[in-house]
């Protein structure tokens, strides 16, 4: 009898032996967010570590991980069931970074120089408020309702924030409890967009043209060498890329397990026809983020240039774009904002690239980023996506948006004159009713 209990207990701790052994992999990726997630949180956009672990890192996988932090060093740690640990420090300028195995966590580090002086208009030009407006065509009754059908429910679809913007005037804005216009909140994929607008304005200032072959070394001599700085912003570059976040997949190891992101989607071999095959890829936008780089003479310049051009130029100063351990912006994923200047963002397009009299892009790269991709069935056009499909039945097909990870949105809708942001934490697909959300705004502008 007792030989059995001990064969018995030994297949038992042998089974659990390969359950780690297997899942290991998982271990990394949920420690990874949960102390990136927890520094970015604290450190960047000034929550507490309580309200970060009970509400932010608490859905599932993520809150089977532990976290500490240490103010004084600015750093985060996680550890999963005490079998694996991962640690993110903060970086004055450039955010939270996770650090990877065997990397130098005190290694010297320039940081973006930004010019953040306030101009004192009111928005969206400045960050002063606006004088009491009221438009007579709306019916502001049923603004309110739609904009309350956003947080009815909040339990579940936690939305954070919603702003409407009709003829540059801000019409209708709530935050939920804890949140308010100063709150910075990660807008996730929505950074995609930033990043290719930065290529839109290095194009403007005829620093590039977007129909050349990307300039990637080590490219050079192999079928990779025809595809187009077009390609990698339309998705369509025909490169192998697995975007799973369920999983140990190419982005959730570029994501948590390297320091230098850009790096993951420039290894990847062709499967594809380049502007024949779309894939969503955050490598992509990160390996689009090294070729920017690239663009300048040095590091500095790099750094400072999506402030410069962009970012601080149309008076986002809430902004910040992380960077990962060797410096690359990670423009797929970690731009955070409080929710005026996401708007900001949006009216740019909406007015074409002008911004209060200037214009930091050409017009005609709205029209680029509109179009759709080839294989996207009007869903995707030049790292935004787009409504030409019918994505949204009630809504005008001219619609195209900032989208982010947990149902960040950042609407444009040039008929209506609109920008519509929302910001959340909303997991699972079908929570947030988007096509009625927006059908009732436009239906009490009459």
């Amino acid at each position: 009898m007792k030989k059995l209990i001990k064969y018995i207990l030994l297949l038992a701790v042998l089974a659990l032996v390969y359950l780690v052994y297997i899942n290991y992999p998982r271990l990394n990726m949920i420690a990874g967010y949960s102390a990136k997630n927890m520094a970015s949180s604290v450190f960047l956009a000034d929550r507490s570590f309580e309200f970060t672990d009970s509400i932010d890192n608490s859905f599932t996988p993520i809150n089977g991980a532990a976290d500490e932090i240490n103010e004084k060093e600015k750093s985060a740690t996680s550890s999963v069931y005490g079998l694996l640990t991962r640690k993110a420090i903060y970086r004055n300028g450039l955010g939270a970074v996770l650090v990877p195995k065997g990397a130098d966590e005190n290694e010297a580090y320039l940081m973006p120089k930004r010019n953040q002086a306030k101009n004192g208009l009111a928005f969206p030009y400045g960050a002063g408020e606006q004088k009491d407006s009221v438009f007579e065509n709306i019916n502001y009754k049923l603004l309110r309702t739609a904009v309350d059908s956003m947080f009815n429910n909040n339990e579940v679809k936690q939305t954070r924030s919603v702003l409407v913007v009709y003829k540059d005037q801000i019409i209708a804005e709530n935050y939920a409890d804890g949140f308010d216009k100063d709150s910075k909140l990660a807008g996730w994929s929505m950074t995609k967009s930033i990043t290719a607008t930065l290529f839109g304005i290095l194009q403007k200032q005829g620093k590039l043209n977007i129909t050349d072959k990307a300039p990637v070394e080590s490219w050079k001599d192999d079928e990779r060498a025809e595809i187009t700085i077009n390609d990698l912003l339309h998705m369509n570059s025909g490169l192998e890329w697995e975007e799973n976040y369920k999983e140990i997949s190419d982005v959730t190891k570029m994501l948590f397990l390297t320091d230098n992101m850009p790096k993951i989607q420039e290894d990847k071999q062709l499967i594809g026809t380049p502007n024949e095959t779309w894939n969503y890829s955050s490598g992509t936008t990160n390996l689009l983020s090294g070729i920017l780089r690239k663009q300048f003479n040095s590091h500095q310049e790099y750094l400072d240039f999506w402030y410069a051009a962009l970012i601080d130029k149309i008076g986002m100063h809430s902004m910040l774009v992380e960077a990962d351990m060797d410096g690359n912006y990670v423009g797929s994923s970690y731009g955070w904002a409080n929710t005026r200047d996401w708007a900001k963002f949006g009216l740019l397009y909406l007015h074409n690239g002008n911004w209060n009299g200037e214009q930091v892009f050409d017009p005609s790269w709205v029209d680029y980023v509109k179009t759709p991709t080839n294989g996207s069935d009007g869903e995707y056009g030049g790292h935004f996506w787009l409504n030409a499909g019918g994505k949204y039945p009630d809504v005008s097909k001219e619609l195209y948006s900032a989208n982010g990870f947990q149902k960040q949105r950042v609407f444009i809708i040039p008929s209506n004159d609109l920008v519509i942001v929302r910001m959340g934490l909303t997991n699972g697909e079908d929570i947030v009713d988007f096509n009625a959300f927006l059908r009732d705004i436009i239906k009490s502008i009459q």
